[in-house]
């Protein structure tokens, strides 16, 4: 019986009539800063930006080396979309991609762009679940062959051909594997194939979607009641049965959960010192570094670049969050005296490294005080807590609203 290690080497072999292996390059900038040697799997340098192809080209693949020549059809908004529209150009073979109605244009171009005229794209749904049921029910309906993007034998074992490249390119195995998790194609793909190894591994997933997390305390699949979107690649409610089954005996406590705020940090960070363009998931692995410093010194580390489809239009809401995160950039509400003087009494509060980025105020007729919007850039932490002490010591009430997730959608 042919192992399982076998397989993803032949699909990996069978992969390189599409692609060369993606690189495995040392990060000195990072090396320094941790004192290991840390590499990163750039998968984000794959003709669709990410590793999806991988698994959607060995489960169409597979599927046409038994007779399948029906349509094939997918539900997805993003990188499992670009990777099917690839394979479906590659085998000549037609596809229909189902993608929400909210999908942004630049992932719908890309799409349309890899597949030619071997595939449909249908906007359907303002919810995933709602675009899933679409895809489902036209499978049903024509006999189409649904596509998966994580929760199949065939996309799981594509994705271990990462492993495979891993293992040649660096020429052994690496003490420690960091990989993101959405629905855990990767990350149960490069377990499954290191099994005989003795790699210590670590799964990300941000903390507005722990579902593996979740399901290893539980020792049992859970769907999580809600998943913040923001880490769109890694946004999952509940991870892949196939994928659960061969991550099940992995530890809770191997599980980090990033913050989504630090992922931006770690976002600029990678974009203005190395140049490189990454999207939130495919940040997560990066960024758990922060986290496992003081296991990894003196060790070599493999952290998985998984995706880089970043639109541009997200960077001033990723500058944004990364601001915050680092507390660099606060939000109040300040009530001002309705008095003459009042705004210069505060202005002259201001510290010389302090920055009004937002002010919103209008003057109401009959009150003694108004309400201010105020967006305050500082160079660092502690002017806050320095700017605060003024304003409280000069008798201006305030709140801070940085925090407030709700509040924060309309600023």
């Amino acid at each position: 019986m042919t192992s399982f290690q076998e397989l993803a080497q032949s699909t990996c072999l069978k992969i390189r009539d599409l692609f060369p292996e993606t690189p495995l390059q040392k990060n000195e900038y990072l090396s320094n800063i941790y004192g290991a040697e840390i590499y990163l799997k750039r998968e984000d340098l794959s003709p669709v930006r990410s590793y999806k192809i991988r698994g959607a080209f060995n489960a169409m693949r597979k599927a046409l080396k038994a007779g399948n020549t029906a349509k094939f059809v997918c539900a997805s908004a993003g990188n499992h979309a670009q990777g099917f529209a690839f394979a479906c150009q590659h085998f000549g073979v037609k596809g229909r991609i189902y993608m929400p109605v909210t999908t942004p244009q630049q992932k719908i171009i890309k799409t349309a762009s890899f597949g030619g005229n071997t595939i449909e794209i249908i906007m359907q749904g303002d919810y995933f679940d709602e675009t899933l049921e679409a895809a489902l029910k036209y499978a049903h309906e024509t006999g189409a062959s649904m596509l998966p993007p994580y929760d199949h034998p065939d996309v799981i074992e594509g994705q271990a051909s990462v492993g495979v490249e891993i293992l040649n390119q660096l020429g052994q195995a690496p003490d420690m594997i960091i990989t993101p998790v959405g629905g855990g194609g990767i990350s149960s793909g490069l377990v499954k194939y290191f099994e005989n190894h003795k790699i210590d591994f670590k799964f990300c997933e941000p903390l507005g979607g722990r579902s593996l997390y979740e399901a290893l305390l539980a020792n049992k699949l859970i769907t999580l009641d809600h998943v913040d979107n923001f880490v769109d690649g890694a946004a999952v409610a509940r991870i892949g049965d196939h994928n659960f089954e061969i991550l099940r005996n992995q530890k809770a406590s191997d599980v980090l959960g990033i913050p989504e705020g630090r992922i931006c940090t770690t976002i600029t960070d990678m974009l203005n010192i190395e140049g490189i363009v990454l999207e939130p998931a495919g940040a997560l692995a990066i960024d758990a570094l922060k986290d496992l410093k003081d296991q990894i010194m003196g060790k070599k580390i493999v952290c998985i670049a998984s995706g880089g489809n970043f639109d541009f239009e997200r960077l001033p809401d990723i500058k944004e969050r990364a601001l915050r995160f680092e507390g660099l950039k606060k939000y109040f509400i300040l009530r001002m005296p309705q008095r003459p003087g009042a705004l210069k009494d505060f202005l002259n509060l201001l510290g010389p490294n302090d920055d009004i980025a937002r002010f919103e105020y209008l003057k109401k007729s009959a009150r003694n005080f108004g309400s201010v919007l105020l967006g305050i850039e500082s160079g660092s932490a502690e002017g806050f807590k320095d700017l605060c002490k003024r304003m409280t010591d000069n008798g201006f009430t305030f709140e801070d609203i940085t925090n407030d997730d709700l509040l924060a959608q309309f600023f």
